[in-house]
């Protein structure tokens, strides 16, 4: 049952508005509320539900707000925006931003910048009805969750909200180097498995009309790869995907893949293996690699991280400097 059934407020929303409350903006609302003789109730996944007369709020956990009713229009303009936020500036979300909450497959990776474990890309199917879910839950870009614990948490519930409408490819260390050395390129690479998403998605949702990624090449590279699965989609690439719901949900998922492989790799290696690329990784390698040789770190991670090479001594092409121009 979703919360505005649970309001009782079904027939009330031909009006409702939208918006991102800081913490402190959420106990504001409560309390600015109250004095204004508002009802507070209980809300699945939510701070509190509030009503009254013909508005009905609902403060979610991640901070979405939700303004419903033949009177939110007046709470917007008269309550929240003067009193809360400071400033005019809410809408209707779907308004706003419809393709959002159209039918489509989102799709992104985890993995691609860290010399140890996996590379891991992930796509999720989202409709209307999923996107608010997976709002109301607090789903956004993983990059912005430092919190493991977090990510598994929300991958967990994206699973039960996806309904199956998703999918996930793993390639661990040795796969990895074996699929390097067939593409000669990452984003070959990341193309190929793009498309092998997008393809296994198009099977379990094949009236899905569109898919989106963030953009990491040549557009025409998971294009390609399309043409080869047989799949005809409509296919959007852009910066900054992880915007989009279904991206954002796509990342979350990839991102608790790597961390569940990278725990499984740091229990055969005996220690922690670290995130990233950077000085502390390489330290980190060289360390294993003394006590395992080249082929216990090769288990581990990317061999063609640069990373890797310094790690084991091998030579490596000086870095490029490049220079501004008219110096």
């Amino acid at each position: 049952m979703s919360g505005r059934e649970d309001l009782g407020c079904k027939d009330m929303a031909d009006t409702m508005f939208t918006h991102k409350l800081s913490e402190a903006q959420v106990l504001r609302l409560r309390d600015v509320i109250l004095a204004k003789g508002f009802v507070l109730g209980p809300l699945e996944y939510g701070h509190f539900s509030a009503r009254k007369g013909k508005c009905v709020l609902q403060m979610y956990e991640s901070g979405k707000l939700v303004v419903a009713g033949k009177e939110a229009r007046e709470f917007v303009e008269f309550t929240l925006e003067p009193e809360i936020l400071g400033e005019a500036r809410l809408g209707y979300e779907k308004v706003r931003n419809p393709e959002m909450y159209a039918p489509h497959f989102g799709i992104d990776e985890s993995g691609k910048g860290d010399l140890f474990g996996p590379l891991v890309v992930a796509g999720v199917y989202v409709d209307e009805d999923t996107a608010d879910r997976l709002l109301e839950i607090g789903v956004r870009d993983s990059k912005t969750i430092t919190s493991d614990k977090k990510i598994g948490e929300l991958a967990e519930e994206i699973g039960k909200t996806a309904r199956g409408g998703m999918d996930v490819i793993t390639i661990g260390p040795a796969r990895y180097g074996e699929l390097y050395k067939k593409f000669g390129n990452l984003n070959r690479m990341l193309a190929w498995a793009h498309g092998k998403v997008i393809a296994n998605l198009h099977g379990k949702v094949p009236a899905c009309p569109r898919a989106l990624s963030d953009q990491f090449g040549d557009p025409r590279l998971v294009e390609g790869e399309l043409r080869k699965q047989g799949v005809e989609i409509q296919l959007e690439q852009r910066t900054k995907a992880e915007s989009d719901i279904a991206v954002a949900a796509a990342s979350i998922l990839a991102r608790s893949e790597f961390v569940k492989q990278l725990s499984k790799l740091s229990m055969e290696a005996g220690v922690e293996l670290s995130k990233g690329a950077g000085a502390g990784v390489k330290r980190q390698a060289i360390e294993i690699y003394t006590k395992k040789g080249r082929e216990g770190l090769a288990r581990l991670c990317k061999t063609h991280f640069r990373t890797y090479a310094e790690a084991v001594g091998d030579p490596v092409a000086p870095k490029v400097q490049w220079k501004k121009k008219g110096m």
